[in-house]
């Protein structure tokens, strides 16, 4: 998994609140359990038109977010279905920070485990935020995630907080596999005893 430290990115917005899984990444591409070329289906149904061309309106299809890294979105953010195609989509299109007042549990968990940070705001953040985001080419901010800092182009910061546990992780590019191969010298050990003490087994 990649590591999380220290982004500057493109932010951008889209103040829609209860995004779900589905917005996120439609059932339609859900029949691959690869976790690349995802990012062509994100956010499908919102970014292109019935007939396959882009809807210029949709924010990720404008000239200055097309390179984004960052989201800043409304409340409730990857609500619906547990699927972990979403976060795989985010982060195959480009998107390692989603930014929001709150999460659903599940796809909050998911992102951790793919290497994207969520952030949690206050809904007074997210407005300062969002305002930062709404600003073209210059919606750039920089995600210090050692510090937990979230600084804005105008030089504000806003802290965040964060599971020690998880920022680790992120940290060290640690997902469930990375984490087991932490304590590989002792499974092996664990692994060798038991085989000496039960060769039958």
């Amino acid at each position: 998994m990649q590591k999380f430290d220290r982004l500057t990115g493109i932010a951008a917005p889209l103040p829609i609140i209860n995004i779900d899984t589905d917005m996120i990444i439609p059932k339609d591409y859900l029949k691959t359990i690869k976790r690349t070329g995802l990012g062509a289906g994100l956010f499908a149904e919102s970014r292109f038109n019935r007939d396959g061309s882009e809807n210029p309106d949709f924010v990720l299809n404008k000239p200055a977010y097309r390179n984004a890294e960052i989201l800043v979105a409304g409340d409730n953010f990857g609500c619906g279905s547990s699927r972990e195609h979403a976060p795989w989509a985010l982060l195959d299109f480009g998107i390692r920070c989603v930014i929001s007042t709150s999460f659903a549990d599940i796809f909050y968990n998911n992102c951790f485990k793919n290497g994207i940070l969520p952030i949690t705001v206050t809904p007074e953040q997210l407005e300062l935020l969002m305002d930062d985001a709404e600003r073209g080419a210059n919606a750039r901010l920089t995600i210090d995630l050692e510090a937990q800092t979230i600084s804005g182009p105008d030089g504000g910061e806003i802290t965040f907080e964060i599971d020690p546990f998880r920022k680790h992780c992120l940290l060290n590019g640690l997902d469930d596999i990375g984490l087991t191969m932490e304590k590989a010298e002792t499974i092996g050990s664990y692994e060798q005893d038991l085989a000496e003490r039960r060769p039958w087994a």
